[in-house]
């Protein structure tokens, strides 16, 4: 086989052997029986809730199963196409087979990542937060530029992003901010991004021009509505209120409608001041709480059926996942996966792709990578 072709083969299978793991592939079909036998039921839609989440379930396991085999079959035929046209000595036709390969390898790995999007709650909207880490307005310059980082990222995937949640640095930069990203798979993209993030560049801030390290942390966490039961204990909960500091009328700006609440058995804080209504700013913020109640639950699970539960809650709040380097040289580097990038500048502008998609195919292999940070 000509070393081109047998490149693209290989990328297709790896994509394929990943999308079939994803889908726990014996399971997967089984489960597509049953879920076909159930729709031809006629009292399936006596519940209708029940009925829409079959069909959901369905729709979501027939369109990856379908796309695995026909990835399989046209790289099947593909390849007795190329043979046929390399034993005619017919080059051309030989070629446009290496071609059809280069673009069947591409479409695998789009599936691929579709495919990995099978966590119970990856179809939701999303919450992602950014806190500043210590260094005052160095951190707080860096965190501004994780959060237009992540605006850039959502709007390029068509997503709607709305402030949540706004504090502004002490000269610069922000506090802390909270988006709500709405928009399909919208939780099953962002979930990676969770954890520390690290930049190295010359400082605009120092005279000296001397270069600085900063830290910011991110935090991502599903968005669920009332049919998901979270149990909150009122008085668990220390409630303030506080004047907004973000954009959204005088009114906002010149009341103390912005609420913070904080759950104190877990330390979770979140907080909301995009409405002028303190009432709904607090509704909203018990809505995040029970968000991030209910994605410690699903972290819990899903590390206790991959084995890996000890493995796993160390990753976290505190866990630095990926570093972004702009002096001396250009470089960002994911310190779970590997992948580098010499572009910061695209990085930082939204084009975060290629690392969620490693990071996201990591969650499934489970294979550990043994990365270096950068200095």
């Amino acid at each position: 086989m000509r070393a081109e072709a047998q490149a693209h083969v290989d990328r297709i299978s790896a994509a394929l052997d990943l999308l079939k793991t994803s889908l726990n592939w014996d399971v997967a079909l089984r489960r597509l029986d049953e879920l076909n036998a159930r729709v031809e039921d006629p009292t399936l839609w006596d519940d209708q809730s029940a009925a829409q989440a079959v069909m959901t379930e369905r729709r979501r396991l027939d369109e990856s199963i379908t796309a695995a085999k026909e990835i399989q079959q046209e790289m099947d035929d593909t390849l007795e196409f190329i043979e046929m046209a390399d034993e005619e000595g017919d080059n051309g036709l030989a070629d446009e087979g290496v071609e059809t390969l280069s673009r069947l390898a591409d479409r695998a790995d789009r599936d691929k990542v579709q495919a990995l999007l099978s966590g119970e709650a990856d179809n939701f909207d999303t919450y992602l937060e950014i806190h500043a880490g210590a260094g005052g307005t160095e951190s707080q310059d860096w965190a501004e530029m994780l959060l237009r980082m992540y605006q850039r990222w959502a709007e390029a995937r068509g997503y709607k992003v709305s402030m949540v949640d706004y504090q502004a640095g002490d000269q610069a930069g922000i506090k802390s901010a909270t988006l709500e990203i709405k928009g399909e798979n919208a939780y099953g993209f962002a979930k990676t991004e969770s954890g520390v993030h690290r930049l190295v560049r010359i400082s605009p801030f120092d005279s000296a021009a001397k270069r600085h390290t900063s830290f910011s942390s991110v935090w991502v966490y599903p968005v669920i509505d009332d049919s998901f039961e979270v149990e909150i204990n009122e008085g668990d909960l220390k409630i303030d209120t506080y004047r907004a500091s973000g954009s959204g009328g005088q009114h906002v700006n010149t009341t103390d409608s912005a609420v913070r609440i904080t759950h104190q058995p877990t330390g979770i804080v979140v907080a909301s001041q995009n409405d002028r209504s303190q009432h709904k700013n607090r509704a909203t913020a018990v809505g995040m709480l029970k968000a991030r109640l209910f994605e410690a639950e699903l972290q819990r699970r899903e590390a206790e059926a991959s084995g890996e539960y000890q493995a796993k809650t160390e990753i976290g709040w505190g866990h630095q996942i990926r570093s972004y380097v702009l002096q001396p040289y250009q470089m960002v580097k994911d310190l779970r996966t590997g992948v580098t990038s010499s572009a910061p500048s695209d990085v930082l502008d939204g084009a975060l792709d290629p690392f969620i998609a490693a990071a996201l195919s990591q969650r499934v292999t489970g294979e550990k990578v043994d990365v270096e940070d950068v200095d």
